[in-house]
């Protein structure tokens, strides 16, 4: 039994941390495994896991760009640690509009949104502005190439696109890259600010879900939970360099295909079996 739930937290933090950086949604993704993977589990500790078990992912930034993002790095010059920090700043900037309203509006999207037929719908809605998005911009690749031209007007237009992932199946990182490429962002930028977001926002929605909860873990809940976060965090590792490989010499389209078969795919197999 210990062993069976194991291997089931295994295979979430296989799909978290693939599905967390790719742009096809990881809280999507997750919510349809739980359809055929039931962790035997209370349902407050399965809606506080979906969340926390990020924190393995977001970890994987932190090790990855740790160099980039420490504004206190010996090694940087005084210009290089202004840098960092105007990067931070852009970062906080772009976040309050999520964290606000997903603040607000956390219980009632988990009670109203949280169903294959969201999952579904977004999937194939951002699929196809994917593929639409990144046919307009053939040839283009946006005036934003570094983080000095990424503006604060902009970088909080971007966090206003990172709204909508609030709802399930968007995908965070895809809709703060979409929102990054219509606002002039190269892919690279637009991906590496995605990541950067990621990091106060999964931390402040996993201290959410955890405040909640209540911190009473059983030990196979501890065991479940550290499984899930430990495997999702070395997967993570080879996503993110996974995707920042393949978008220097290709677009997003192949993600908004991907997103528009397993939307459609959903529908008819709940239509079917549901």
């Amino acid at each position: 039994m210990v062993f069976i739930e194991l291997l089931k937290a295994v295979f979430l933090g296989i799909v978290e941390g693939i599905t967390e950086w790719l742009p096809i949604s990881s809280t999507g993704h997750m919510i349809l495994v739980e359809e055929f993977i039931q962790l035997d589990a209370s349902a407050a500790f399965k809606e506080m896991f979906f969340v926390v078990i990020q924190l393995g992912a977001i970890l994987a930034v932190v090790l990855l760009y740790f160099h980039r993002l420490n504004p206190f790095s010996p090694k940087k010059s005084a210009a290089e640690k202004q840098e960092t920090m105007s990067i931070w700043y852009k970062v906080i900037v772009g976040v309050l509009p999520a964290a606000v309203l997903g603040l607000l509006f956390d219980d009632w999207l988990n009670e109203h949104l949280y169903n294959y037929v969201t999952v579904a719908v977004t999937l194939i809605i951002y699929g196809i502005l994917f593929i639409v998005i990144e046919n307009r911009n053939k040839g283009r690749n946006g005036y934003i190439q570094t983080f000095q031209d990424l503006t604060y007007k902009t970088a909080f237009l971007i966090g206003m696109f990172q709204v909508l992932s609030l709802i399930p199946g968007t995908s965070r990182s895809g809709a703060t890259i979409l929102g990054a490429i219509l606002l002039g962002s190269s892919r690279y930028i637009a991906a590496e600010y995605s990541f950067f977001l990621s990091i106060p926002v999964m931390f402040g929605a996993s201290a959410l879900k955890l405040v909640k909860f209540g911190f009473h873990f059983t030990g196979m809940e501890t065991a479940i939970l550290l499984t899930g976060m430990l495997v999702a965090f070395v997967v993570s590792v080879l996503a993110i360099k996974f995707l920042m490989g393949y978008i220097k010499n290709n677009d997003f389209k192949a993600f908004g295909w991907y997103r528009i078969i397993l939307g459609v795919l959903v529908l008819g197999y709940f239509a079917l079996f549901g």
